[in-house]
């Protein structure tokens, strides 16, 4: 398996980075992509990938929360960070108007010009999207014809909220909110509809640990290993093959983010 959404520079994970790590790869987890929530933090996920490159990759990107710190280096920045071969995507990016932790505006603004990143370097834009999804869509349509393979990470959307994606060809990222019973009602229900060759899974981890894992990890932490766990969740939700739908969306990453 694969994480697409490791959020490996948090501090969470400064005491026990390569403990974390091994009990990714000893889960069955054979790679993970940090991504980058702001230009420090992208320098930051490229130096762990280059740290530990038999188990990393890493995003360049700033986050809607981080918007407000957007500048005139900041393209450059990322464009430079992104020449690097553990750079293998643009992102993580998007919208967030669920906090507005940056103005609505200027969200709109640095992910359009991240998109336009994504063109010129040619490599996958990783997006993010919180009660925002028309505004959303209005951002990234009349450019999706200029980019290459996109993905929505952390999916909790309803089956309309899906087909508005999949019509513009991106690919679906699901993580542990399908574990949770108070809330992932929806996402349970569109998870099955979500094409073979369009579905990625992650953690997002530290964030979102499944709420139905037992024992519960300590502090509520999330990490890698917990992977399998969100799969096999999925699986069920689609009516599958643990191991069938392991080989299925570990191909689709490899494909998705050129990973030999």
């Amino acid at each position: 398996m694969i994480d697409i959404c490791f959020n490996f520079t948090h501090q969470a994970f400064r005491g026990d980075e390569r403990e974390v790590l091994q009990r990714a790869a000893d889960s069955g987890v054979t790679a993970m992509i940090v991504s980058g929530s702001s230009v420090a933090d992208s320098a930051e996920a490229l130096a762990l990938a280059r740290r530990y490159p038999e188990f990393l990759y890493a995003g360049a990107g700033v986050h809607p929360h981080h918007a407000r710190e957007w500048n005139d280096d900041a393209y450059d920045d990322l464009k430079q960070l992104a020449a690097d071969d553990k750079v293998i995507a643009i992102g993580e990016t998007g919208l967030d108007y669920c906090r507005d932790f940056s103005p609505r505006d200027l969200q709109r603004a640095v992910f359009e010009r991240q998109i336009l990143l994504a063109a010129e370097t040619r490599l996958p834009l990783f997006m993010h999207q919180r009660d925002a999804h028309d505004d959303f869509l209005a951002v990234l349509e009349p450019l999706r014809d200029r980019i290459g393979n996109a993905v929505v990470h952390c999916f909790t959307g309803d089956r309309a909220m899906l087909a508005d994606y999949l019509d513009l060809g991106l690919s679906i990222g699901v993580t542990g909110w399908i574990c949770d019973e108070r809330r992932g009602h929806a996402l349970r229900e569109a998870a099955a509809f979500i094409p073979d060759d369009r579905l990625m899974i992650e953690t997002d981890a530290p964030y979102l640990a499944p709420r139905n894992l037992r024992p519960a990890p300590r502090g509520r932490r999330n990490e890698p290993a917990f992977l399998g766990h969100i799969a096999k969740e999925i699986a069920d939700c689609r009516n599958t093959a643990f191991a069938s739908l392991c080989e299925t969306v570990t191909a689709n990453t490899r494909r998705f983010y050129g990973i030999g």
